[in-house]
């Protein structure tokens, strides 16, 4: 209710003004404890998620407040993307609030301080909870896979579960390394550098993908053993939009995304015939939307553009919902309700 009220007054702000506000309030907060296990809660690549509502990478891209943004009721969070060197990314104005369509258009470009700084913060870190890294590359570097294996490397010990993030759409060239051969040589200088115990490698994958991309990645994960496929980045494509940024160049988010998101959902379900675990993201704005996606095949969802227009309640929201929902269909755990509609 509060932030309702709040809203109006915030989306005069710049957008990238206001993200940057909202990070400072929760860095001056003293973080919550992170949520305990639920009647939803699921395990993954051998991770037992207390929730299955998770924060997409892209919000705390310097692991800045990842504690803080678990007291607030999500079941795992996700820092980053995170580049091996400090990266300032592609020239303002470069993220767009589509309010009229409950969207988000960005082109930031791996905009962060680099591994060293954000290893000494998570280093510092004393509180528990699920955490995500997920790892990108510098765009002027010129051995991507040496990037990401050193990411790899650093971000390992703090991790709970690693994201191989090679779908944005900001840094040119980028997704051409979900091509079959640069993504299998990727993925194994990842899983080397990452230690025979290191936490799960997943994989994010962009929804703009042709069928016979999706047949080969699938492949790929489930032969180097990925612990799950994030299912899917923001895309370039472009439904019809109301707002007047609609043309502006960048990965679009939020509601737009929500077809296309479930339609390459269940695609990856498909090829995996249930064998990998996915992660839903792209157009989740409530209990309902995430609800679909699971019994699509998701075993995890995960939001960020719905955090901007609903609010920081909303992932205790969803995640009661989601309870709900899965008791008034008969269903004892949430693992029976995952894939229960994919055929």
């Amino acid at each position: 209710m509060l932030y309702r009220l709040l809203r109006p007054a915030l989306f005069t702000i710049d957008p990238e003004q206001a993200h940057e506000l909202s990070l400072k309030w929760l860095e001056h907060r003293r973080p919550g404890p992170p949520v305990a296990n639920g009647t939803c809660a699921i395990n993954v690549a051998g991770i037992t998620f207390p929730n299955p509502v998770g924060l997409a990478a892209g919000y705390d891209k310097d692991a800045r407040v990842p504690d803080a943004l678990l007291g607030m009721g999500f079941g795992f969070v996700e820092v980053g993307s995170i580049t091996p060197r400090p990266q300032a990314g592609n020239p303002r104005p470069r993220l767009f609030r589509l309010a009229a369509d409950r969207a988000v258009i960005n082109r930031m470009g791996f905009n962060n301080g680099g591994s060293e700084i954000a290893a000494q913060r998570l280093a510092r870190r004393a509180a528990s909870g699920i955490l995500g890294v997920n790892l990108g590359a510098n765009k002027d570097s010129p051995d991507w896979i040496a990037d990401y294996s050193h990411m790899a490397r650093v971000m390992a010990p703090f991790a709970t579960y690693l994201a191989v993030n090679v779908s944005s759409p900001n840094t040119p060239g980028l997704r051409a390394m979900q091509d079959a051969g640069a993504l299998g040589a990727l993925l194994d200088a990842v899983l080397a550098a990452r230690g025979a115990d290191g936490p799960p490698v997943f994989l994010k994958v962009a929804p703009d993908l042709l069928p016979a991309d999706i047949d080969d990645i699938a492949r790929i994960a489930m032969d180097r053993q990925l612990g799950a496929l994030i299912v899917s980045n923001t895309t370039i494509s472009r439904p019809a939009l109301r707002s007047p940024q609609a043309d502006e160049t960048g990965g679009l988010s939020g509601a737009p995304l929500k077809a296309l998101a479930l339609e390459r959902l269940r695609d990856f379900r498909q090829a995996t015939g249930g064998a990998l675990p996915l992660i839903g993201v792209g157009g989740i704005g409530n209990g309902v939307d995430a609800w679909q996606r699971i019994k699509a095949g998701a075993s995890l969802v995960q939001l960020y553009s719905a955090l901007v227009y609903r609010g920081p309640g909303i992932a205790r929201t969803m995640a009661d919902d989601l309870e709900r929902l899965m008791q008034r269909e008969g269903f004892a755990t949430l693992a029976e309700a995952v894939g229960s509609e994919a055929g």
